[in-house]
């Protein structure tokens, strides 16, 4: 979403930090850039013009032109009025209320409502343990009761039985007895949408919400709408009264604009986002840790905590024992490959890494993408459990099968299988040091730079961190130096952890821990 202002804004605040001094009229000028990066990002402009008045008001003072290092003053200025415009803190869904909580989800037709509405009753199941009952008040649009039912079915949540004829205020009440009888904690109303906003809208919004007496009011919006989004938030806050936002597609490729507009001017928090079509896509929206990958910084927390969701105990308890003999078959490549593709791929890890954003056009480049995840997964996919377990069985006549099965060559299965004895020649190397496989061995060299207990067993502690513990963890991370714009984590001499990847070179044993086999993406200490 923010990947071409990410680059525009680096691009200029690297200008500054690379000065050994700076006048005012180097700010003035870097400042008129990043008001036109802000622009073309389709940030509203009454947003743009008060944050460059912020920044300059700051920026231009005696204590930054005279500074140590005044360039990494301003990029620290712009960071914090980042922050500022986001929404400073993080704001989650208030349950405090008494039970049952009601939630009331409002937006435009095709905003993703009935989506968010499925994301955020398993959310509160699975993670909250609550018992949520959702509603479908959308009479209108075709099948959209029926759309909710099978949300609920797909992700094991109540949703309240369809009574054909009844008002949407009357669906309303229904549903607010049936969680009191039911003993719910949370019901959630999906409310019709439009296509634009008109009267008859507000009027039956405002007669739900008269109605339920929601806890919660919840604008649903598309983040690829641009500038019309902030029109939009404004209009339904002032006729309704919201409580918060969601933005839907923030994994498309929108200016992300919409974003950075909403909070400033509603002043309502953007409470989720949502990343994905999955049902688990949808995540918390944490103003500094979104300013932090627009300026470049990485997002440690948020890939830790990606870690220790998607990383099996189980499997990584294992895959140690195995380790500690030295085996690493075809198996474990797999399970590797796919964690890694869980956690959003190559591309979407080193998006959170601290100076790594601007390696995933490299990656690409030298054909190191998440197709090549695929493509690997389909060869071991099309081998048997004996070739998997033990690959010098490999012929030319099982690779041609294997070939024709995967829908690969020959060329692929020897580059797949050079890579897997880098791997396996690592792992014995690395003996009984092993806990978990090389996501955890990434996370755990992490933690290691910043004196949290490294090596390969920093990941569990890490995993077991209470969100005030993570976000202490960004900040030390960015006094260990992990957060500088543009620049690589010093010491992480060309990221240590996953050797031999189809032509980035041989295998490493992993130092650092980390993704051995990735030489020249980072600077050697």
């Amino acid at each position: 979403m923010f990947e071409n202002l990410q680059d525009r804004l680096g691009s200029i605040l690297n200008g500054l930090t690379g000065r050994g001094a700076l006048s005012e009229a180097d700010v003035t000028a870097a400042l008129r850039e990043v008001r036109r990066a802000l622009l073309e990002a389709d940030v509203a402009l009454e947003v743009v013009r008060s944050f460059t008045d912020k920044v300059r008001e700051k920026a231009v003072g005696a204590s930054v032109l005279k500074a140590i290092k005044p360039g990494q003053m301003v990029v620290k200025i712009v960071h914090d009025e980042l922050v500022e415009m986001l929404g400073s803190e993080g704001v989650a869904i208030d349950l405090h209320a008494a039970a049952p909580v009601v939630i009331m989800m409002v937006g435009l037709q095709g905003s993703g409502k009935t989506t968010t509405t499925g994301k955020i009753a398993k959310r509160l199941t699975d993670r909250d343990k609550k018992k949520v009952l959702m509603a479908s008040l959308d009479t209108r649009r075709p099948a959209a009761q029926e759309q909710l039912r099978q949300l609920g079915v797909q992700t094991g949540v109540d949703t309240l039985p369809i009574i054909a004829g009844q008002s949407p205020t009357d669906i309303a009440s229904r549903a607010v007895q049936a969680a009191k009888l039911g003993g719910h904690d949370v019901v959630i109303l999906d409310t019709a949408g439009r296509t634009h906003i008109d009267e008859p809208l507000m009027m039956e919004m405002a007669d739900i919400k008269k109605n339920a007496k929601p806890h919660e009011i919840l604008l649903v919006a598309d983040s690829l709408t641009g500038q019309d989004a902030v029109n939009l938030a404004r209009n339904f806050d002032e006729r309704v009264g919201i409580t918060g936002l969601v933005l839907t597609r923030m994994d498309g490729d929108g200016r992300g604009g919409a974003a950075l507009s909403m909070r400033a001017v509603t002043g309502k928090p953007i409470k989720l986002i949502g990343t994905g079509e999955r049902m688990g896509e949808l995540d918390e929206f944490h103003p500094r840790r979104i300013a932090d990958r627009i300026l470049g910084m990485g997002d440690i927390v948020s890939l830790v905590e990606k870690a220790a969701e998607n990383i099996d105990a189980e499997k990584a308890a294992a895959m140690a024992k195995k380790m500690q003999s030295g085996k690493f078959d075809l198996n474990d490549l797999a399970d590797q490959l796919g964690q890694m593709k869980k956690m959003g791929g190559m591309g979407g890890i080193m998006g959170l890494m601290p100076g790594m954003a601007g390696m995933k056009d490299k990656m690409a480049a030298s054909g190191m993408n998440d197709k090549m995840f695929d493509r690997q997964i389909a060869i071991i996919s099309s081998m048997t459990k004996a070739e998997r377990a033990n690959p010098d069985m490999l012929k030319h006549s099982r690779k041609k099968r294997i070939a024709a099965g995967s829908g690969t060559d020959a060329a692929e299965i020897n580059k797949l299988l050079k890579m897997h004895r880098g791997m396996a020649d690592m792992m014995k190397a690395m003996g009984g040091k092993g806990k978990g496989g090389i996501m955890k061995q990434m996370m755990g060299g992490l933690a290691g730079k910043m004196g949290l207990g490294g090596g390969m067993g920093g990941m569990p502690d890490l995993a077991n961190m209470d969100p005030k513990q993570l976000e202490a963890l960004q900040k030390q991370a960015e006094a260990a130096g992990l957060g500088k714009p543009g620049g690589m984590p010093p010491g992480l001499g060309g990221m240590g952890g996953m050797p031999g990847l189809p032509g980035l070179g041989g295998p490493k044993l992993p130092g650092l821990g980390g993704l051995p086999g990735l030489p020249g993406f980072g600077k050697k200490k």
